[in-house]
């Protein structure tokens, strides 16, 4: 580390003490320029130097107005006013002041247009005032005055010169003959100023040896006087220093002076100590290029970024001025270093900003208080297609309308101005001239005085936005398989059409339609063929409608029709018969053929309803009927069917609750084998003993308890009360018959059935071969793959099933080949016709045959004659259960029947009830 300079560290008086031996010496040349200073201050007391100006100024005219008369420059006349004013002007001050009387304003004006010196004007007042006759002096003015007619003549010429110039003129003569005109007049003026100059000159030498005398005594008291004031001046000076010192190391900045030969630090202030971490006297003498972490620029007055180095090898961001100055003979460079952390943390905040700004998906626009836009971010080009350079100085809502074409209205940047934010839909346009929704955004960034300096607006392109809410908006009002519109939707439009009929005294209709046996489709082929049949039967009904009839799909198989100004509820008969006939009509879904029926509900406002609602019930309650009394038909609303729809209501309602309190009950009908007449089985059969109604038939309530989905509850309290009462029968020593279980299709669907039958069996401890399970032939259909499966885990039970309406549906044969099937049950609707009815023969005998080879065992159900168990038994059929044998009975009717103690009965005939009544 280098020492100090010890010429930098000499005490403040010896530092100084050159600067007085300057001092002294400059108090002579003072002295001696003071001598020469009177001279010019006394004798000329501002001729001097007026003379000078004043011949310069005639001079300079004289050439002005020449150069003008050649080349016609406005500039060059110019400069003869402004010269030729000067000699007006001192001119006008003489003869003012040769007058004797004289406003001293006046003349002071008109010294200043003749840049007369401020600090001679008195003294040049006084000496033409009073010493106009002194020696020289009268010569001097002599001549002046003798220059001034000369000089007038000058003027007269430069206004004729540039009259012919303004008027065009360019004749070479005439030019010439002005020429030689100024010539001529100067040769008058400058013997005259020449001499004027001359008496002037010789009027200062004779009044400066007159003064000599008195600037010398003045000049010593001056001298004294200085040596006085410079004692107090270096005291002043010390002072100083210390307060520069105070100020240099109170700055804010850290300041560094360093020599610019050796570039070594000469000084430092606290702040460049503490933040180098390093002490004052360490800095100095140390290169300066040593603090930086980079090379340093050395440019004066130009700011460089640089990293200050600290003691502890951290880097500080800071900015670099320097600026050369002079230390005694020494040049020094003073280095301004300034923390800028607070600045590059700004701006790397304000880039990270601008990155973001730049990435963000939405478009971004800056406009200025005029809403002339500044700047975009990229987004903005590609949601709109103009580019920054396109959209600049363009007002931001030049290309934006709100959504019913209008301008944005000044209200809306009103209430932005005001403070708060506007956030809107927009239609925007694009470069290429197409439009598109935006939802736009405006605010406003204020000053501190809150005055909007800029405009922020936030856009997005929300067509899909839009079109996903128009086709959600869709959703909510149409059945999405079909397109018809909804329950909701189609009350809607009902309700208008009410209100049109009732101001027109016309009738609105209602059609209920609902499709037959739609259910079997689905079971038998599957959902999705279900479905593309709906949507073709929407498209029937769509064809047959007229313009402002309006179709729905309200839920399944059920569709609406709303028709309008009609005169009459029953001329919607019309309608009703043409939709009944194109709906019977074969239906081609992919490969499958279907042939269906429909139903249909008619209600009509007034007659039926005044309200949607009213009508769409009532037109529901009408179907019912007609779907209930015959199918394929219609049904026009009358109160009884509303009466017959309350009654299913309350019964849904009441069946909710006949489980938990234990309203059912099993009734049991013997299946006997045909060639004995012994019975071998009985048929567990649910009955619902109503607390009010008494017994309910299942074929009312078994529907209900399917579509409110209890049926599968009821299935499985029938599997655990059979299970129960083969347990008892069995204790009671009761001959072992076989109890079958109807299952619904529901039921043998769901993924417990099987777990469900196993745990019965399991908790009841009952033989496999002691419960056998009824299964339609629908039920089976339904599954799908998943009977073979289910077939399989009850045969690996050791139950049996039976195969329940047989040749009723639309099963597969294939499915007669299963390991449980064991029985086929042959439908009741194939018996009663028997032995008469030829066809029934045949399709009995060939279900026997095939049952024959399939190894399977037959039970007729519905046998009511003797005729027809007689042909039965001679056919070969295994079993039967009908009237004929006996009703269904109670539990302790079968343990009578079946007692060991009761009397033999030796032929089939004698189990026959003798009363229907048991």
């Amino acid at each position: 580390m280098h020492e100090p300079s010890p010429r930098l560290q000499r005490p403040l008086s010896r530092r100084l003490l050159p600067l007085a031996y300057a001092l002294m010496v400059l108090v002579g040349v003072i002295l001696l320029l003071t001598w020469f200073a009177l001279q010019i201050q006394v004798t000329l007391a501002g001729f001097l130097n007026s003379e000078s100006v004043w011949s310069k100024a005639q001079k300079q005219a004289v050439i002005s107005l020449d150069a003008y008369a050649i080349s016609g420059n406005s500039a060059d006349m110019a400069t003869f006013r402004r010269n030729y004013t000067i000699l007006d002007s001192d001119r006008q001050a003489r003869d003012e002041i040769a007058s004797g009387s004289f406003d001293r304003a006046v003349v002071s004006q008109a010294f200043v247009r003749g840049n007369v010196m401020p600090s001679a004007k008195s003294g040049m007042i006084f000496m033409l005032q009073h010493f106009h006759r002194a020696p020289h002096m009268y010569e001097a003015l002599r001549e002046w005055r003798a220059t001034d007619t000369a000089i007038a003549e000058l003027g007269a010429i430069a206004r004729e010169i540039q009259q012919y110039r303004l008027e065009g003129g360019s004749d070479p003569n005439e030019i010439r003959r002005q020429i030689q005109r100024i010539n001529a007049l100067n040769d008058v003026i400058e013997p005259r100023a020449n001499q004027f100059s001359v008496e002037i000159a010789e009027g200062a030498v004779w009044l400066g040896r007159v003064l000599f005398s008195g600037v010398l005594a003045a000049a010593t008291i001056a001298v004294l006087l200085w040596i006085l004031m410079a004692r107090r001046t270096l005291a002043s000076i010390r002072g100083t220093e210390e307060r520069y010192r105070l100020l240099f190391d109170s700055a804010s900045d850290a300041i560094v002076m360093v020599d610019e030969a050796s570039g070594r630090i000469l000084d430092a202030n606290r702040a460049a100590s503490e933040w180098t971490g390093r002490r004052a006297g360490e800095l100095i003498g140390d290169r300066f290029v040593h603090l930086f972490t980079q090379t340093v620029s050395q440019l004066e007055g130009r700011a460089a970024i640089n990293g200050l180095l600290g003691a502890d090898g951290t880097k500080l961001p800071v900015e670099t001025q320097c600026s050369l100055v002079n230390w005694g003979d020494r040049r020094v460079r003073q280095a301004i270093i300034r923390d800028i952390s607070e600045r590059v943390a700004m701006e790397r905040e304000r880039r990270i900003a601008a990155e973001a700004l730049a990435s963000i998906a939405e478009g971004v626009i800056i406009a200025d208080p005029q809403r002339r836009i500044i700047s975009v971010n990229d987004a903005h080009e590609q949601l709109t297609g103009f580019d920054a350079d396109a959209v600049r100085d363009k007002r931001l809502d030049a290309t934006r309308r709100l959504p019913d074409g209008h301008s944005l209205p000044q209200s809306i940047w009103d209430d932005i101005a005001a403070g708060r934010n506007w956030l809107g839909e927009v239609q925007s346009v694009r470069r290429d001239g197409t439009s598109y929704p935006e939802q736009l955004s405006i605010s406003a960034i204020r000053d501190t005085e809150h005055q909007v300096l800029y405009y922020v607006a936030v856009f997005t392109n929300i067509s899909a936005t839009k079109q996903q809410q128009q086709r959600l908006e869709h959703l909510a009002r149409h059945d999405p398989l079909t397109g018809l519109v909804n329950r909701a939707e189609f009350e809607r439009y009902c309700t208008d059409a009410i209100a049109i009929a009732e101001r027109e005294r016309l009738a609105t209709v209602v059609l209920f339609i609902d499709l037959d046996a739609f259910k079997i489709v689905n079971d038998s082929y599957s959902h999705a063929i279900g479905d593309r049949l709906l949507v073709k039967v929407a498209e029937r009904i769509r064809r047959q409608l007229s313009e402002g009839d309006v179709a729905g799909r309200i839920g399944g198989d059920e569709f609406t029709v709303l028709i309008h100004h009609l005169n009459l509820r029953e001329d919607a008969r019309v309608m009703a018969e043409r939709l009944l006939a194109v709906l019977s009509e074969p239906l081609l879904v992919d490969d499958y053929e279907i042939v269906l029926s429909a139903s249909i509900g008619i209600a009509g406002y007034p007659l039926d309803g005044l309200d949607a609602a009213t009508l769409v019930a009532n037109a529901d309650a009408a179907m019912y009927a007609a779907k209930t009394e015959e199918r394929n038909t219609l049904r026009f609303y009358t109160p009884m069917m509303h009466a017959s729809t309350s009654r299913r209501l309350l019964l849904a309602t009441e069946l909710r609750q006949a489980l938990a309190r234990e309203e059912f009950r099993l009734v049991y009908q013997p299946s006997i084998e045909m060639r004995t007449g012994r019975i071998v089985a009985v048929e567990a059969l649910v009955r619902w003993q109503h607390p009010d109604r008494g017994e309910v038939l299942p074929s009312e309530f078994i529907p209900v308890a399917e579509s409110l989905g209890l049926i599968r509850r009821i299935d499985e309290w029938v599997m655990q009360t059979a299970c129960a009462q083969i347990e008892a029968w069995d204790l009671a020593g009761m001959p072992p018959v076989r109890v079958a279980v109807n299952v619904s299709a529901r039921g043998f669907g769901h993924a417990a059935f099987v777990d469900g039958v196993s745990r019965a069996m399991q908790q009841r401890r009952v033989p496999p071969g002691r419960l056998m399970l009824e299964i339609t032939e629908s039920a089976m259909l339904r599954m799908g793959d998943d009977t073979e499966r289910t077939m399989r885990a009850l045969h690996a039970l050791g139950l049996e099933v039976a195969v329940d309406d047989f040749g009723t549906g639309y099963s597969s044969m294939a499915y007669l080949k299963l390991p449980a099937v064991a029985y086929l049950k042959i439908d009741r609707s194939f018996v009663s016709g028997l032995p008469e009815s030829t066809d029934d023969v045949a399709i009995i005998e060939a279900m026997l045959a095939m049952s024959r080879s399939l190894g399977l065992k037959t039970i007729a159900e519905g046998i009511e004659t003797e005729a027809q168990h007689e042909f039965l038994m001679r056919a070969g059929c295994n079993e039967g259960q009908g009237y004929l044998y006996s009703y269904a009975l109670t539990a302790s009717a079968i343990e009578k029947l079946m007692s060991p103690r009761s009397f033999h009965v030796p032929t089939k005939l004698r189990l026959v009830p003798p009363k229907r009544g048991l």
